[in-house]
């Protein structure tokens, strides 16, 4: 008996200390730099409290400007996104043809893509002498927004389709037989059904639209900025630290926000969610013709053009078709103000992402265990709640705002860390640790409590119970982890521009020097580095979906 009580403190003892090494991190990394980057907008230059800072910020007008073109676009692009999306859904998810699975997979590819990728891609698609360059559109905020489209046009899909597939048609066809028409039908059955689905796409879609960074600073160069790319102006270009935490408190509230919606809406659809439904419809003809030409429109135009656009011209030199882009990766370039090899430059990326991958996965699997524990108790189930929300944070905050965050507080003892290497890969492994606990926590949740107190009343000790359980389970989705830490890590950008130093730059700080230094050769090997970072983001991202377990789902 003392020695059951025993094995029984000693196992608290255990996940105490993983939970307080998670807390920890998340402490450290993630809220005192936005704790700080808060209190900078508040202090003067000589460090005393005041208004004035965020006073001045906001009666410039250029800050206004900023803040209703940043809203602005992001509304535009989610609602592009919603209505684009709804009829992608409802062909991909809801109906059943040939070929459904192959389209499924191709409308995913464009989300796992780096956002500098995209931006070269629809900057390559629309310039003066690329395929739709007679539109006129380069370095116009319809470009921004098309990019935009392109990125997040999958979540909607995935999110609503997959909500959309568990409805029982019966509803509808009811409605159907008591004399409703399709649009009474679509307005009074299904669209109820789909709106927490719809909700939580859209509070999604605009947080990754208001954040985005990558895509905004190749294709709006210096007419256009969002909160992003200005505090990374006024940080890098201006040295102005304290507009900067003006800026970086709102985009912390719009994010935070969007967060909050979004959980709201996916606990209404986890409500709402009932039995499966019977199995997906037969394709209808005439009935989903429409779906069928806005869905092969999105997937030919808007998807399809930019990337293929990209690879094309990578192979082309001077109008020539050459392997003289692929071969200049290996020097620095002219003009391109880089010390080392864009070769180099990919190099330290994997080299990036091994570490930040190790760091993410290894934290979000304690993270998930932790948070698939079932305390009895109230303060318990209390402390459950409130530490699932603080880890799902760093999903909530923009790349930019943790790169600023973590240039002004890991300057000093004891965790001076500027001139670290591993500063890159923290910053890396935070922006990923969420999406690693959101791929790895519902598989352990799932698990029936009753195999868990059957192994421990046949005498099995608490370790293993753990090893036997809930082990193979998380071990089901680590493939799928592992591919969203790395590709994560493989095409940040936002943190990396802030931290990374010239000796140590990634492949999308190199590509975004390059795309923003004038010459053909600076052009021509931003676009086959974007080819190669493309390339391996999508083949990371294969090889974790198909490890993917079937009951694991992401954006």
């Amino acid at each position: 008996m003392r020695s059951y009580r025993t094995s029984q403190w000693v196992w608290r003892a255990c996940w105490l200390v993983a939970g307080l090494l998670a807390v920890g991190f998340l402490a450290v990394f993630f809220a005192a730099p936005a704790i700080h980057l808060i209190v900078k907008g508040f202090i003067d230059e000589e460090g005393h409290p005041t208004l004035a800072v965020m006073a001045q910020t906001f009666q410039s007008s250029r800050t206004w400007r900023i803040i209703r073109f940043t809203l602005g676009q992001a509304s535009l692009g989610t609602l592009l996104c919603l209505v684009l999306g709804l009829f992608g859904a409802h062909l991909l998810y809801r109906v059943s043809w040939p070929g459904r699975t192959l389209v499924r997979a191709l409308v995913s590819v464009p989300f796992v893509l780096p956002t500098v990728v995209v931006g070269v891609a629809f900057r390559t698609l629309l310039a003066s002498n690329g395929r739709l360059g007679f539109l006129g559109l380069d370095g116009s905020w319809q470009a921004i927004t098309a990019a935009l489209v392109f990125f997040n046009y999958s979540v909607v899909v995935r999110t609503v389709g997959s909500t959309w597939a568990q409805l029982d048609p019966r509803r509808a066809d009811a409605a159907r037989a008591l004399g409703a028409g399709p649009l009474r039908v679509w307005r009074t059955v299904t669209l109820p059904a789909l709106a927490p689905a719809i909700a939580s796409a859209a509070s999604v879609v605009f947080l990754f639209c208001a954040s985005a960074f990558g895509i905004v600073q190749v294709l709006g160069g210096t007419q256009y900025s969002t909160l992003e790319t200005e505090i990374y102006t006024q940080t890098v270009e201006f040295l102005d630290l304290p507009t900067a935490s003006s800026l970086a408190v709102v985009q912390l509230a719009v994010t935070g926000l969007c967060l909050f919606l979004s959980g709201r809406a996916q606990r209404r659809l986890q409500r709402s969610l009932g039995s499966a439904s019977p199995g997906p419809l037969r394709f209808r003809g005439r009935r989903d013709g429409l779906p069928v030409v806005v869905t092969a429109l999105v997937v030919v135009v808007l998807l399809l053009a930019p990337v293929l656009t990209l690879v094309e011209r990578s192979f082309q030199r001077d109008g020539v078709w050459s392997m003289a882009n692929y071969r200049a990766l290996m020097s620095p370039g002219d003009g391109s103000g880089m010390v080392i090899s864009v070769w180099q430059t990919l190099i330290n990326s994997l080299t990036t992402a091994v570490w930040a991958t190790l760091l993410a996965v290894g934290l979000g699997a304690v993270v998930a265990l932790l948070l698939s524990r079932r305390p009895t108790g109230r303060w318990g189930r209390a402390g459950l709640s409130i530490g699932d929300a603080a880890f799902m944070l760093p999903l909530g905050v923009s790349a930019v705002t943790v790169g600023f965050g973590f240039l002004i507080t890991l300057d000093r003892p004891p965790l001076d860390l500027r001139t670290s290497p591993v500063l890159v890969p923290i910053a890396q492994a935070m922006v990923a640790i969420p999406l690693v606990t959101r791929v790895l926590l519902p598989p352990l949740r799932g698990i029936d409590p009753r195999q868990q107190e059957a192994a421990a009343a046949l005498g099995a000790p608490p370790w293993r119970v753990l090893g036997t359980i809930d082990l193979p389970v998380l071990a089901r989705g680590l493939g799928l982890a592992i591919g969203f830490a790395f590709s994560t890590s493989l095409g940040e950008f936002g943190a990396t521009s802030f931290l990374s130093r010239p000796d140590r730059m990634t492949l999308p700080v190199a590509i975004g020097r390059l795309i923003s230094r004038p010459g053909a050769e600076n052009y021509g090997m931003a676009m086959a580095a974007s080819v190669l970072l493309a390339g391996m983001t999508v083949v990371v991202m294969g090889i974790a979906e198909r490890l993917r377990p079937p009951e694991v789902t992401s954006w």
